[in-house]
């Protein structure tokens, strides 16, 4: 409680009780009945309880002493200097860096990074073109044909596969995926009509790395050249 209203709160009562010890006066001036003087004493009592709660109150309103903290550690090679602007992938990724490196194209939006997507891109005029660098599990011809499959093409078995165009990625080659026509991630989304596909699937040090477009038909079809030449230049880290 504010110390200021306890004070004001025990001149109050303290007002309150000569104000209530006047009718005292009064009964053994004038001889009152012998009832009322009791409803009086009562009041007064009240009013003598009230003051006697306030001034314990009062009396456990003392200041605080100024709390010093001392103790002190050296410094460790754990203690890192704050980072501005840190992207996703360096907060939430136990400060660990994309093994994935890759420069930006121009016109592509660079977009924070996650757990699954260790380089993600917007692109093209509508805003809703997305490129992303993922390590996935399975293998080749499992990621090929998830992809083919949120489309609605027919997957391809290990013979297709081998048909399909071989592209340069990371120092190395990879499977290049292309489809088009209404598109389902799967990830709780609506289906998107009129959309494309433009990827590469690799194996890599024994990781499944995959580089993925997908946006309004026009615009991925207009970025596919773009899209081979960064997945050319990505690299890895040991």
């Amino acid at each position: 409680m504010n110390l200021l209203r306890v004070i004001k709160l025990v001149a109050a009562n303290l007002q309150g009780v000569i104000v209530s010890l006047q009718p005292v006066v009064q009964a053994s001036r004038f001889d009152l009945r012998r009832q009322g003087c009791r409803s009086i004493a009562a009041g007064v009592n009240g009013r003598i309880a009230c003051l006697l709660a306030s001034l314990v109150v009062l009396s456990s309103c003392e200041e605080k002493s100024e709390v010093v903290v001392a103790e002190t550690r050296a410094a460790t090679t754990r203690d890192k200097a704050p980072k501005l602007f840190a992207t996703s992938d360096e907060r939430f990724r136990d400060a660990k860096p994309s093994p994935v490196k890759g420069a930006t194209p121009a016109g592509w939006l660079v977009r924070p990074a996650s757990q699954f997507r260790l380089l993600n891109y917007g692109f093209g005029e509508s805003g809703l073109g997305e490129v992303w660098v993922s390590i996935a599990s399975g293998s080749v011809l499992d990621n090929v044909n998830r992809w083919l499959k949120q489309f609605g093409a027919a997957p391809v078995d290990q013979a297709g596969l081998a048909k399909l165009r071989v592209v340069p990625i990371a120092g190395t080659t990879g499977t290049w995926v292309e489809a088009e026509g209404e598109y389902a991630s799967g990830m709780g989304a609506g289906p998107k009509p009129g959309y494309a596909l433009a990827g590469v699937v690799t194996s890599l040090g024994g990781r499944i790395v995959t580089v993925k477009m997908v946006g309004p038909k026009a615009e991925v079809e207009a970025a596919r050249p773009v899209l081979e030449h960064f997945a050319k230049g990505l690299k890895i880290a040991e």
